[in-house]
């Protein structure tokens, strides 16, 4: 009967005629019954047996899978060796910038306002959205500084106006000799277009830089650091979600950005090229 069980765990619902994604303990127990293997059994039972098994097929998780290992860590390796060189190379005039967008971040109005923080609280989930704003952000590797700008759409072009008005200003700013960006694949970062245009826009504006820029291969934001700044904003700032207004939710995420900035310490970075290496069993 426990071999039974955990078979029927280990299939999909659907191969039996059901009409479900996937299995939970009653609906185990009820296919065992159905199937002629027992007469009664118990949903707890069935999962005590699966917890033996340490099955949970309840349980479903997503991971985006390395479809070509090699041309991720060829992608990844220079990245990777960058933030771990990210205060040396500072140091000798490079800086490294991740950059990436936070999309169609809501302002609402709640109910009810937030209130302080106390015993038994509980907050009404009932608000009104006051519109959407698209941060296009920058984190400094070496130190840990955020940049951001707000929008109102998520295009190119305002991705290139990011860049030009607050990126390379504070490489200027920095007197920099080269600057360094790492960023992902998506159509907003316009990879076939953008190398090119970055090439144009230093001669003309006579940037004493060159820019590098180092593309992410795909499913790799886990690896991306702007990903973990981008989580303190939503720890921090955006939860609870209580906004009047766009431009009250835009003078809010630039004053948090300013506030953040005075107080951090770089992301303390463990996850190097060799354990990328060892991950996809390529030492």
């Amino acid at each position: 009967m426990r071999a039974e069980a955990t078979a029927v765990a280990c299939s999909r619902p659907r191969e039996h005629g059901l009409p479900l994604a996937r299995w939970s303990g009653a609906e185990i127990a009820a296919q065992l019954i159905a199937l002629g293997v027992v007469v009664n059994i118990a949903v707890s039972t069935v999962v005590r047996w699966l917890a033996a098994e340490q099955l949970k097929p309840w349980r479903y998780h997503t991971w985006p899978h390395m479809l070509d290992p090699y041309a991720f860590l060829t992608l990844a390796r220079p990245i990777l060796a960058l933030y771990a060189e990210a205060a040396a190379k500072l140091k000798a005039g490079c800086w490294a910038v991740c950059v990436d967008e936070k999309t169609s971040i809501q302002a609402r109005r709640a109910e009810c306002p937030p209130t302080p923080g106390r015993a038994g609280q509980r907050r009404s989930p009932r608000y009104q959205r006051q519109g959407a704003l698209q941060l296009f952000a920058g984190l400094s590797v070496a130190d840990g500084q955020g940049y951001g700008q707000c929008r109102a759409r998520k295009r190119l072009v305002d991705f290139q106006a990011f860049l030009l008005d607050t990126i390379i200003p504070a490489a200027l700013q920095r007197g920099v000799q080269t600057l360094a960006l790492s960023l992902d694949n998506g159509p907003t970062h316009a990879p076939k277009r953008l190398e090119a245009w970055l090439q144009a826009e230093a001669k003309r504006g006579a940037w004493p830089f060159p820019v590098q820029v180092y593309w992410w291969p795909k499913n790799a934001s886990w690896l991306d650091q702007i990903e973990l700044w981008f989580s303190v904003l939503q720890r921090k700032l955006l939860r609870p979600n209580h906004f009047d207004s766009l431009p009250h939710l835009e003078q809010t995420i630039l004053a948090f950005i300013g506030h953040y900035n005075r107080t951090v310490k770089p992301i303390h970075w463990t996850y190097t090229v060799e354990k990328l290496q060892l991950k996809l069993g390529m030492n």
